[in-house]
């Protein structure tokens, strides 16, 4: 008999001549030694099974005003995990059933009760009760790993509807858990080819490994998100698809940023080492036209040539002086502000433009003053210039410019959203690129020396765009950044 060496038994029958008849039989059992004590009282006896003293328990069926079956109903609501043998005078069907449902290991008929019976119950009790423990224990703890995971962890039919989500799932993407066994994982991907890439890849592969997906939060957030999933088709009942997803968002965000910097700086240095070579020959130019103005004869021609290539130098001069600007980083004086009193400035600056294209103009605040520190002139010119290009993109009269400034418990965010002729994903990737511009007579270093500005601010600008539909600027300052920047 495979059980503990000492097993501990407590027989509850209000019948001590059945108890003693019972315990008998069960010390006749060979190879194992037994601690048997009776109880006869119902309180007593679930009393004595809460302090779980015992390996099993044995319990009459008829015990006066309570019967057994009340005993095993209480035991499984407080939780008792022990194993209960149900004895009975005479066999009863419906009673067995109803045993079994409420958790007794086996149902015994004492009349026919024999040592090998008792040690075939007890030994099968005490096995399977152990191998319970065992499967409840492994599904603790795999249930507290897919509930304590930082990343998002599923399971879905293999339509991709889901059975099943963690916390973090709820966390990130807003929705309730109620809200998210009733979608569809395609319902959160932002693009409808990667809906289909992902049911294909399943269907076909069975798995997908490492696929970054952007997902849509209940707020309209974009999350950017490495997914991995596999298709059981040896789950019961159904293909069952488990899948776990790692939120990279803010990842790419400094890998964005970094990008940027890099590409400011490589342009600053081909900018600097433009002017060093231009600047000279310029200067020698400006100081010969100079001498030439005071040494020849009062010619009207000599001056007008002498006047173009006087105006054409210091435009040259004025631009590489402007290149420079946008190539360094930019040097900002931070004070405390509103950040609506800042967009009211901004807005100020281009209300002719706006009035004159007859652009319609949304403005959201919150009632609550949102403080931020900046630089009042540097930052207002950036914001001009994101306002100004979403102007220009928009047609005359039915253009729509809408503002919209909000405050979540990490970031402070401001987005300005056209409905203009939106920019190409190609184009979107170049955008802060300097001199690279989409307007017949621009020079392209505006944005680029609104994204130097922001940076200087220690915000994150991220750009959105349907060609044909509009496109978003969303600026975002981190909280805790906020905090760290000393006035």
């Amino acid at each position: 008999m495979n059980v503990p060496g000492l097993v501990k038994i407590l027989i509850v029958d209000d019948d001590e001549d059945d108890f003693i008849i019972t315990s008998d039989l069960i010390k006749d059992i060979d190879g194992v030694s037994f601690r048997i004590d009776w109880c006869y009282r119902y309180a007593d006896a679930l009393e004595r099974m809460l302090q779980k003293d015992y390996d099993l328990y044995f319990v009459d069926y008829r015990m006066g005003a309570k019967s057994g079956m009340d005993l095993l109903r209480e035991a499984y609501e407080k939780n008792i995990t022990e194993p209960i043998i149900l004895l009975t005078g005479k066999g009863n069907y419906k009673v067995d059933i109803q045993a079994m449902q409420l958790g007794a290991v086996d149902y015994l008929i004492k009349s026919e009760l024999t040592t090998e019976k008792l040690e075939r119950s007890i030994r099968y009790a005490i096995e399977r009760t152990a191998s319970i423990k065992a499967i409840k224990a492994n599904e603790r703890k795999y249930r507290s790993i897919f509930e304590k995971s930082k990343d998002l962890v599923f399971l879905a039919d293999e339509s991709l509807n889901f059975i099943d989500v963690n916390a973090a799932f709820v966390s990130l993407l807003g929705y309730s858990r109620a809200e998210l066994l009733e979608m569809n994982l395609a319902d959160l991907i932002d693009q409808a080819q990667h809906k289909r890439f992902l049911q294909q890849s399943l269907q076909t592969r069975k798995e997908i490994n490492d696929w970054e997906v952007t997902l849509d939060t209940k707020s309209g957030e974009q999350k950017v998100c490495i997914l991995s999933a596999v298709q059981d088709d040896e789950a019961i009942d159904y293909a069952q698809v488990q899948g776990i997803i790692h939120d990279i968002t803010n990842l790419k965000r400094a890998e964005k940023a970094t990008l940027q910097a890099e590409k400011l700086a490589a342009a600053g240095r081909l900018v600097r080492t433009l002017a060093h070579e231009v600047r000279n020959p310029l200067n020698n130019i400006t100081l010969s036209v100079e001498q030439m103005q005071q040494e020849t004869d009062d010619n009207e021609q000599m001056d007008l040539y002498l006047n173009i290539i006087q105006r054409n130098s210091k435009r040259i001069s004025d631009l590489i002086s402007e290149l420079l600007n946008t190539s360094r980083p930019s040097d900002i004086t931070l004070r405390e502000y509103t950040f609506q009193s800042l967009i009211d400035e901004m807005i100020s600056a281009a209300i002719d433009r706006i009035t004159l294209k007859k652009i319609k103009l949304t403005l959201n605040y919150p009632e609550q003053a949102i403080l931020i520190k900046a630089d009042k002139e540097k930052f207002n010119i950036a914001l001009l210039n994101i306002v100004i290009n979403a102007i220009e993109a928009m047609e005359e009269q039915g253009g729509v410019l809408d503002i919209l400034l909000s405050e979540t418990t990490d970031y402070i965010v401001l987005k300005i959203t056209d409905n203009g002729c939106g920019i190409s994903e190609e184009n979107i990737t170049r955008l802060f690129e300097p001199y690279f511009t989409q307007k017949r007579n621009g020079v392209g270093l505006g944005l680029a020396f609104t994204l130097n500005i922001l940076q200087a601010h220690k915000a994150e600008l991220e750009v959105r765009s349907v060609l044909g539909a509009g496109t978003s600027f969303i600026i975002s300052f981190s909280k805790r950044a906020e905090s760290e920047v000393e006035l």
